[in-house]
């Protein structure tokens, strides 16, 4: 896995993907950072069936591939030095609406924090909010379901691809939010929820808002 700083360091210095996978290894142990490691994995990839196959799911799919330079990709989001080189996008939400709020919260969610959350959605509804949340179970998906009964965007950001939804229970809410709203994720179809991808989803709801 290159990452997304070592990435953005490839496209900087040498312009396009293209570019990058016609280089020799010499050439790419200049980047700083990349490694032998990272520098053997560009020239050995051979995988391109599974980039086809993606491509082949983007399309069907109707999702928005949405590189850093293009207009929709959140520009908030470019200030982080991780910031993915794509994303994955479904729906129908400006990414770069004037008002973007963020919420996070406990699963083990309270009446008290539920009624503060309505009271907090129902008051950002007349100025045109956009929610982002994770669509987790607890306040996460709760805000989510508060933005759609006020009327208000919401977009979900996925600790997976966006082949599935999970949790599965959540599935009628993510539906639902790709009318107003949508879903955004930074990995590929047949990606599992593990672990360690809830940590890096969390900077994406951070920092898109």
């Amino acid at each position: 896995d290159v990452g997304p700083v070592s990435a953005r360091a490839l496209l900087k210095e040498f312009g396009t993907a293209s570019n990058i996978f016609k280089l020799r290894k010499g050439e790419l142990l200049k980047v700083n950072g990349l490694g032998a490691i990272r520098a053997n994995a560009i020239k050995d990839f051979k995988d391109w069936n599974i980039v086809e196959k993606e491509i082949a799911f983007i399309e069907k799919q109707n999702i928005q591939c949405l590189a850093m330079d293009n207009e929709a990709y959140p520009n908030h989001l470019k200030h982080c030095v991780d910031a993915p080189i794509i994303l994955y996008y479904k729906g129908s939400a400006n990414l770069n609406s004037s008002k973007i709020i963020s919420i996070i919260g406990r699963r083990l969610c309270t009446d008290y924090g539920r009624r503060i959350l309505d009271k907090f959605i129902e008051d950002l509804a007349p100025y045109n909010v956009l929610i982002v949340s994770g669509l987790a179970i607890g306040i996460d998906v709760y805000a989510h379901r508060q933005a759609l009964l006020n009327n208000m965007a919401t977009v979900g950001v996925l600790a997976h691809g966006l082949d599935k939804i999970y949790p599965s229970q959540h599935s009628a809410t993510a539906k639902e939010m790709l009318i107003n709203g949508g879903l955004l994720s930074e990995y590929i179809s047949e990606t599992n929820p593990d672990r360690e991808n809830f940590p890096t989803r969390n900077r994406l709801v951070a920092g898109i808002s």
